[in-house]
């Protein structure tokens, strides 16, 4: 009993308790949060979607992120752990194949020029070399499951600061930009908050959860229906700078207007 209780007292015994207590409370929070929303992925995919994603990476993609998806120093990163919604969203917007060098890939929709089964197969492709992010799933998209409410609180929170107020887009430093969102499909949208493509960090789901993405989607698309354009004008929809403009202009010539009128009126 006296080495026991010796074992005890000693300060190791201490340690190896905290020890145990942190992994097991870190296990059982591992093992209870909620994954992200199933999609596109490797899981589940055939041998023959695999080779035919191979085969389009090799013949679109490999030039620039290496024959094997290692990446290519500055031609490329590599393509590892991006997942099949980062594929998605560069594929499916027209961003890659990247058509020239430029500080940032745009969206150019009459760029795709593949169909949706070989960019699923691209994505899956990808998956399989590390797993990434999947694809969403359809439930997270509709808009009209969303709360605009909170969706614009988040994305006030979150996005206005590069993407404007409104969503309609901003500059960002070294000739980059934040694009506009206007017109933007909603699964593009979410895989944009996923994966961070470019200058645009992560929203993983631990950060902005599933359902909020899909509130910020409905906030989004309240916008676009204009269900916002209450009052007036909407000025370009540039948010409080087009305002501020605007209210400054005609106050100037209003001021000039009358600085005119009176010095008429005094001589």
């Amino acid at each position: 009993m006296s080495s026991l209780a010796a074992r005890r007292r000693s300060p190791l015994a201490l340690l190896m308790l905290l020890f145990l207590g942190l992994t097991f409370t870190g296990t059982a929070y591992a093992a209870l949060q909620t994954g992200a929303a199933p999609g596109t992925s490797a899981e589940g995919a055939s041998q023959e979607q695999l080779g035919e994603g191979r085969q389009l990476f090799l013949a679109n993609c490999a030039s620039c992120h290496g024959a094997n998806a290692e990446g290519n120093g500055e031609a490329g990163p590599s393509l590892y752990g991006v997942g099949a919604a980062a594929v998605d969203f560069q594929v499916a917007t027209g961003r890659m194949p990247l058509p020239a060098p430029g500080v940032q890939a745009e969206r150019n929709i009459s760029q795709v020029h593949f169909s949706d089964e070989q960019i699923e197969a691209l994505a899956v492709y990808v998956d399989s070399l590390a797993p990434g992010p999947d694809v969403p799933e359809e439930q997270w998209l509709d808009a009209s499951q969303g709360d605009a409410a909170n969706g614009g609180a988040v994305y006030r929170t979150n996005c206005a600061m590069c993407h404007n107020s409104s969503g309609t887009g901003g500059a960002l430093t070294r000739g980059k930009y934040a694009p506009t969102l206007m017109g933007v499909d909603a699964q593009h949208i979410y895989e944009a908050m996923l994966t961070g493509p470019q200058s645009m960090p992560v929203f993983n789901d631990q950060n902005i959860t599933p359902e909020e993405k899909r509130d910020v989607i409905a906030f989004l698309k309240s916008i676009e229906d204009g269900a916002n354009d209450q009052g007036g004008h909407t000025l370009g929809s540039l948010g409080p700078a087009g305002d501020a403009l605007f209210a400054w202009t005609i106050g100037i010539l209003a001021f000039i207007g009358a600085a005119v009128w009176l010095g008429r009126k005094a001589a």
